[in-house]
Order: C-alpha cells, then sequence, then structure tokens
C-alpha cells in the first residue's frame, strides 16, 4: 500500500475516534514514519514498517486511548517502556497541550526519541533515560503525573508496580492489551490494590478498520503508592505481586 492510501485510511480511522488533524499534524506524522524507518535500519525500533500497518498498530492503536479518556487537553503525561515513541508521540502531536515524559530503560531509543521531538519541534516533552524502578524513587518523577499510559509488554501486575508510583493521587494509569485480559486482571488484582489503584474500566474494541482486538484497562490512583514500591529492578517482573 503506497503512502496516499495509507493515508487515506489514517484519516478514516481518525474520524471514526472524532479526531481531526491539520495538515501540519499530518506532516509531523509523516515526519515521525519517516524517520522510524530510517533509523530502523541501524537499531531495534518496530517490526512493522509498511505505512498502513504502522498506522494501524502504531499510531491508530495509540490514539485509541480516545476512547477510554476522552478529555486529554493539559494534563501531565508519563509514557513508560515507550520504546519507539509509543503512544507518546502520537498523543502528543494529536494533543498539543498535553506535557509529556516519554520514559525508556535504552538510551539508544532515548535519542532516537530526542531527535524525534526536535525534529516534529514538539514542545513540553522530553525523553529520559532509566528503568521504573529507579525513575520512581526520583521525586521529580513520584505521583507526578496526571496520567501513566504503557504499551510495554509485561504482566498487569508488574506493569502496575512500573507505573503506579508515577500517578497523582486521583490520577489514572491505563495500560494497552490484547483482547484477553481476564486472567491477567484477577492476577493483577492485589497488586492494583496493594499501590494504591483500583480497576475502573477495561474497554474491548476493534481498531479502526481492521480485526485488530484490543483492550484498554483504566486504572484509578485513589491512595498513595507505599514507600516499599517498586521494589528493587528486576523484581517486578522476576516476581510480580
Amino acid at each position: 500500500m503506497d503512502i496516499s492510501s495509507g493515508l487515506t485510511k489514517f484519516k478514516s480511522g481518525l474520524q471514526e475516534m472524532g479526531i481531526d488533524l491539520t495538515e501540519e499534524q499530518i506532516h509531523q506524522f509523516l515526519q515521525y514514519y519517516d524517520l522510524l524507518i530510517e533509523r530502523n535500519k541501524v537499531m531495534n525500533l518496530t517490526a512493522i514498517t509498511e505505512f498502513d500497518e504502522v498506522v494501524e498498530k502504531h499510531f491508530l492503536d495509540s490514539l485509541s486511548l480516545v476512547k477510554i479518556i476522552p478529555d486529554l487537553s493539559d494534563q501531565t503525561v508519563l509514557d513508560m517502556g515507550t520504546g519507539a515513541g509509543f503512544p507518546g508521540i502520537p498523543l502528543k502531536i494529536v494533543f498539543p497541550r498535553l506535557n509529556f515524559v516519554l520514559a525508556d530503560s535504552l538510551n539508544k531509543r532515548v535519542k532516537f526519541l530526542s531527535e524525534v521531538i526536535d525534529e516534529l519541534r514538539l514542545s513540553d516533552i522530553k525523553a529520559v533515560h532509566g528503568r521504573a524502578e529507579d525513575l520512581a524513587r526520583n521525586p521529580e518523577y513520584r505521583q507526578k503525573f496526571d496520567l501513566c499510559v504503557s504499551r510495554a509488554v509485561a504482566n498487569l501486575s508488574s506493569l502496575s508496580e512500573y507505573c503506579l508510583p508515577f500517578v497523582k493521587k486521583n490520577g489514572f494509569f491505563v495500560s494497552y492489551k490484547s483482547a484477553e485480559v481476564e486472567q491477567e486482571l484477577a492476577d493483577a488484582k492485589k497488586a492494583v490494590f496493594l499501590l494504591g489503584g483500583k480497576t475502573e474500566q477495561v474497554l474491548k474494541f476493534h481498531l479502526p478498520l481492521s480485526d485488530y482486538n484490543r483492550s484498554l484497562i483504566l486504572i484509578k490512583k485513589e491512595r498513595d503508592t507505599p514507600k516499599a514500591y517498586p521494589r528493587k529492578a528486576g523484581t517486578p517482573a522476576k516476581n510480580p505481586l
């Protein structure tokens, strides 16, 4: 599929989500795609490289957050384990008033993200290098965000331990998951409670213009996360709560 038909698909998917983009925003997405493909030749950023697939499985998937949090305006947002910048960069392009921190444990990816931020001339966004377990001990980040999002591949118990310590009281953590989440939700119930959260909503949906099934899990931060969490680096993955 060429770029123009991929763009048509992108605009249809956006319309389905109630999102209107300016020509400048469309141009930013194209710039982002070009940088992603160029840098992907020398480092592992994504296995998905065809434009229409990137549109569907990265861009539209990232933006599906609007299905569960319709009002994205002036919030402070952390994208934990952002990888090549998903969902953070697409959300920042579409909602420029969001104040974003993109966090990743691999410095090469953080350098790529800083390049994207510069090239796209995005403001109020930065990429930081570090593991969640270490960054969550930093007073600059702990319980400082209205919203934490993550498309990282980890079980919900571990993800909750990585992400909930960053969220303010009455803020939210949203985990992007595949369609089948019942077992994960059951396994993570204790962890979510221990970390000060409560699962508010699980939204299952088809990605626009595809047969790709997804879930968004919305967890509200009701209490402060105890100081003991997150545990030291590596423990949440090896020994989930």
